[in-house]
């Protein structure tokens, strides 16, 4: 039996029964009860849901994977919103599409057994809704500056939900797109010095022009507020399966996404709450928050909570289908998959206020925090998190001064970072837990607390005496550091760094040190236990108020 993935490169899809199970069967209106946008007959409640049903078929959609259907599901939420509000609803069938809009007061209800496709433009015609947000210099990429270029967008709106137990499958939609264009860039123009406006400059690049009336996302939001996405499935989700610039008062709640870029990209937002979700991306993160300049300025990701989720590299569609298979992708540092949770990428305006809270990350990279734009990040909690068979480092902190950002832009700040109470199983030797800061812009106030990590081990005496690269300009990812010289964990330019009641295992006998640190101000060390004797547990370099408590060796 073919897997999905097999099957979509096939260019083919999958069954209502591979898709959906036993769920299929709830295809109905007596499931509009079971979803919390709606309440009970004359009860319903604000912003979701409120007054009546309709149904996209009586708008003229057919739902047979044939007919183009964006039009006929486009009038339903025009209408719908026309009307003050109230439900889109979306019956069992394949339903092919180009670019929908959300509308204020509008619920889209996929139906058990819904399956709305992004058509594919190399076969149904360049129709999805151009790009918008040209900007004077675009310091992230194409596909994460520009949302209406979506298969579903909303822009501006309020008090929206999409629901149900249906699904969005991405199968027209692009995974890659152009680069950032801004003043440190090779040929790079500024359109004002031109005469010409940002979009004109941009569509001479023939890479940009190719992109109008083509889609890379599932969803994407900009300046949103009181949007609700819950309980259906994104499948081969393009670049992005769900981004949302600038939104407050965002929930994400219990979705399925297995796809082979981005999950849940939330970029800018406040208020913001991803539960309850299973997100699969072995090609790249699978929820992240960032911080760009898609808005023209600088605005912080801030009271952000990612609580309750299950994210992993597994390959694409193996997650639906329950195989679990490895991904055969090896990522551009050769590490292998990604499908991790991280803060990061871009960082313009910083993040603050997020907690991460009892998640399971399974053969993914670990949780990677920092800041390279300028920025600030502080005030970050990651409690109750479970990591197996981590790719990379489980735990990661890094500041450094990419600037990818305006001119006169200083390196910012990375601050207040709590790990506690942590699992991690089957950490690959080359990778401990780490922090690493710049020369002039050091980690302050990171605490690592009841960590348990079981290493592989097999790190050698030239392991334990490697100094590694120093790079104050880079991007986020960390691979250029290679095998770091501790199995546990390797510091360098921190400032009050605790470790306390933490243990570090070994599978196989090493001969680093459990915990190296460079170039670190004040760190308290107590309650640790490691395979290793005392002696041997901790090595220090450039480092200085260091308070060495109780250190256990235990086999």
């Amino acid at each position: 039996m073919k897997g999905n993935e097999a099957i979509l490169r096939e260019g083919g899809h999958l069954s209502g029964a591979a898709l959906f199970g036993r769920r299929a069967a709830l295809a109905g209106l007596g499931a509009l009860a079971a979803l919390p946008a709606f309440a009970a007959e004359g009860e319903r409640s604000a912003p979701f849901a409120q007054g009546p049903i309709a149904d996209v078929r009586t708008f003229g959609a057919r739902g047979d994977g044939a007919a183009i259907d964006t039009p006929a599901i486009n009038r339903a939420i025009e209408a719908t919103a026309a009307g003050g509000g109230g439900a889109v609803m979306v019956p069992a069938g394949r339903y092919l599409c180009f670019s929908i809009r959300l509308r204020d007061n509008v619920t889209l209800w996929l139906a058990a057994g819904a399956v709305i496709v992004a058509a594919d433009p190399g076969t149904h015609g360049r129709h999805y809704d151009a790009p918008e947000n040209y900007l004077e210099e675009q310091f992230q990429d194409f596909g994460i500056t520009h949302v209406r270029n979506s298969l579903i967008s909303a822009d501006g709106i309020a008090n929206a939900s999409i629901v149900g137990e249906g699904m969005l499958h991405g199968l027209g939609l692009d995974r890659e797109g152009p680069g950032d264009r801004w003043h440190a860039r090779a040929n790079w123009q500024s359109a004002a010095a031109l005469g010409i406006s940002p979009r004109e400059l941009a569509l001479r690049d023939e890479a940009e022009a190719a992109q109008v009336g083509r889609a890379n996302k599932t969803i994407g939001l900009m300046n949103c507020r009181n949007v609700r996405l819950e309980g259906f499935t994104i499948l081969q989700g393009g670049h992005f399966g769900v981004i949302a610039h600038g939104c407050s008062n965002l929930v994400i709640d219990g979705l399925t996404v297995d796809t082979d870029r981005d999950g849940i990209d939330i970029d800018c937002c406040r208020d913001v709450r991803v539960t309850n979700c299973l997100v699969n991306a072995p090609k790249d993160d699978a929820i992240v928050l960032k911080s760009s300049f898609a808005m023209g300025r600088a605005v912080p990701c801030e009271n952000i909570l990612i609580a309750g989720c299950r994210t992993s590299g597994f390959a694409m569609g193996s997650l639906l289908d329950g195989t679990y298979r490895p991904s055969e992708y090896r990522s551009p540092d050769g590490l292998g998959p990604l499908g991790r949770i991280k803060l990061g990428t871009e960082t313009n305006g910083g993040f603050r206020n997020v907690r991460i809270a009892d998640c399971i990350c399974t053969a993914s990279r670990g949780i990677l925090v920092g800041i390279v734009d300028g920025g600030t990040l502080e005030d970050v909690s990651v409690s109750g998190v479970i990591l197996r068979d981590p790719v990379n480092h489980p735990l990661f902190v890094h500041h450094a001064a990419r600037m990818r950002a305006p001119r006169g832009t200083l390196p910012g700040a990375v601050r207040r970072i709590s790990f506690d109470g942590i699992e991690v199983s089957g950490a690959k030797a080359a990778f401990p837990c780490g922090v690493e800061g710049i020369a002039d812009g050091p980690v302050e106030d990171v605490s690592f607390r009841d960590i348990r990590v079981t290493a592989r081990g097999g790190g050698t005496d030239a392991d334990a005496q490697r100094e590694p690269e120093y790079r104050r300009e880079t991007s986020l990812e960390v691979s250029y550091l290679k095998t770091l010289p501790a199995h546990g964990l390797y510091a360098r330019h921190a400032r009050r760094l605790t470790v306390r009641g933490c243990d570090f295992r070994l599978e196989t006998p090493d001969a680093r040190p459990t915990i190296a640190l460079r170039h670190v101000e004040s760190a308290l060390i107590d309650g640790v236990t490691s395979p290793q004797p005392r002696e041997r547990m901790i090595s220090m370099d450039k480092t200085s108020r260091a308070a060495l408590g109780n250190l256990q060796t235990m086999t």
